[in-house]
C-alpha cells in the first residue's frame, strides 16, 4: 500500500488512501493534485436503490456502496468511493447502457441547464464515515442531430454520466459551468479537501 503524501496541509500524510473506482478520470484528478494512492475497483455491480431517492442521495448512496465493498476486502482505509449522476427536469440520469440510451440522454440534455452531482464517501475500518456531495450546474447549447450522431460514433459517451465527457470533445456543447469543474469530470476535489482537512465539516454521519 502506498502512502498519501500531499494533502490539504503539507506533512499531514494519510496512510492507506484507496480509490474505490476503476475510473481513469478520477485517478487522473487525484494524481494531478499530488495524491499518491492505491486503486481497487469495487467487486460488485451497482445495487438497486429504493425509488424516490433524489439525485444527491442516490449519488451518495452509490459512492458509499462502492467504498464499503472495497473496505470489506480487509483494508484499514480511508477508502474513497465516488459516483456521478446528472439531473434534468427532475429526472436522474446515470450512465448509458448502449448507443440508443446515450442518444436519448444527449437529446434530453440538449439546450438545458442541468445539474451534475457527485457523491463521495470516505470510510475507515474503525467505522468512521464521511459522506457528502457536490453540485455543479452545466448549461448546454442546442445540439444538432448530426452532432449527436458524430458524438455517438466517437464512443466518448461510454461509462459517462449523462453520456458526455466535458474534459474531452463534449466541451464544445457546453456554454457555461457554474461550480466545480472537477465535479463534472467525476470527482469534486474541493469537497474532498474539506472532508480530509476538517473531518465532519462537509459530510454527513451515517
Amino acid at each position: 500500500m502506498r502512502e498519501h503524501v500531499l494533502g490539504l496541509q503539507k506533512g499531514r500524510g494519510m496512510k492507506g488512501l484507496v480509490l474505490a473506482s476503476a475510473s481513469p478520470r478520477r485517478k487522473a484528478l487525484l494524481e494531478e493534485v499530488g495524491y499518491r494512492f492505491a486503486v481497487v475497483a469495487p467487486p460488485l455491480a451497482e445495487p438497486d436503490l429504493p425509488d424516490g431517492l433524489d439525485a444527491s442521495r442516490r449519488a451518495e448512496a452509490l459512492a458509499y456502496f462502492k467504498a464499503r465493498a472495497v473496505l470489506e476486502a480487509g483494508l484499514e482505509g480511508p477508502v474513497l468511493g465516488a459516483e456521478t449522476v446528472v439531473a434534468v427536469a427532475g429526472r436522474v440520469i446515470g450512465k448509458p447502457a448502449d448507443e440508443a440510451e446515450a442518444r436519448t440522454m444527449l437529446r434530453m440534455l440538449s439546450g438545458t441547464r442541468h445539474e451534475v452531482i457527485t457523491g463521495i464517501a470516505l470510510l475507515w475500518a474503525s467505522g468512521r464515515r464521511l459522506i457528502g456531495h457536490e453540485t455543479t450546474f452545466v448549461t448546454m447549447r442546442e445540439i444538432s442531430a448530426a452532432e449527436v450522431d458524430e458524438y455517438i460514433a466517437s464512443r466518448e459517451w461510454v461509462g459517462k454520466a449523462g453520456a458526455y465527457a466535458i474534459q474531452e470533445t463534449a466541451d464544445r456543447f457546453v456554454v457555461r459551468v457554474e461550480g466545480s469543474f472537477s465535479n463534472v469530470v467525476g470527482l469534486p476535489l474541493e469537497l474532498l479537501r474539506r472532508l480530509l482537512g476538517e473531518p465532519g465539516s462537509d459530510g454527513r454521519a451515517c
